[in-house]
């Protein structure tokens, strides 16, 4: 008589599968929803930053800049830049089973800060970008954040793959809290955006910890 191997079993569909995180009652549960904002000034790359980094079509509010904005709006170091952000950017992605970030990305220009108090509600932390060659704008995100108490972390967008200037020099010139994380990355990698938003959600939950 020939060896018969036995049936393969039917799949449990009771248990949860591998990835998901069950209650009490064994009822398979969603990641937590957690709120992070991307902020900073014009054309640091925050729509980049969110477009490279969602699980889903991002939602972007892009307008076509018109030679009136144009002169309000310095295209000096962006020139190539033909639409902003006059709402909000909205992307998110699973971290792991068991968290997800929702990502809201702030308009840039001075005209549309009225919106920034709405984007920011319920937040629990934020990535302000900055662009080294334009260090001034980046001075009202950074107050901002730091007058709202919400933890952030500051990332370096590495236009062109280099910075024009040392962490120590921006970090300086910023005049940040030696506790705020400051590096560089880059808005067009998933993975530095990745890496960027995993120091943020560290912070933040160190502070929720220590509060």
């Amino acid at each position: 008589m020939g060896y018969s191997p036995s049936p393969t079993p039917p799949p449990d569909r009771g248990r949860p599968q591998p990835g998901t995180t069950t209650g009490a009652q064994g009822a398979v549960q969603p990641p937590l929803p957690v709120k992070m904002v991307v902020a900073g000034g014009f054309g640091v790359g925050k729509t980049t930053t969110v477009g490279s980094i969602s699980e889903i079509t991002p939602l972007t509010t892009e307008a076509s800049i018109t030679s009136v904005s144009a002169g309000v709006d310095d295209l000096a170091h962006t020139p190539r830049k033909t639409t902003t952000t006059v709402a909000m950017d909205f992307g998110c992605i699973t971290i792991d089973p068991t968290l997800k970030l929702y990502l809201f990305g702030t308009p840039g220009q001075d005209r549309f800060k009225f919106m920034w108090d709405d984007l920011v509600q319920g937040a629990l932390g934020a990535l302000v970008i900055v662009d080294t060659r334009r260090l001034d704008d980046c001075y009202v995100a950074v107050d901002y954040f730091e007058a709202k108490g919400i933890p952030f972390a500051i990332g370096i967008n590495t236009f062109e793959g280099a910075v024009t200037h040392t962490l120590d020099e921006v970090r300086w010139a910023l005049d940040v809290d030696p506790r705020v994380p400051l590096f560089a990355f880059d808005a067009r990698e998933r993975g530095s955006v990745r890496d960027a938003l995993l120091t943020v959600l560290k912070v933040a939950l160190a502070r929720t910890t220590a509060a």
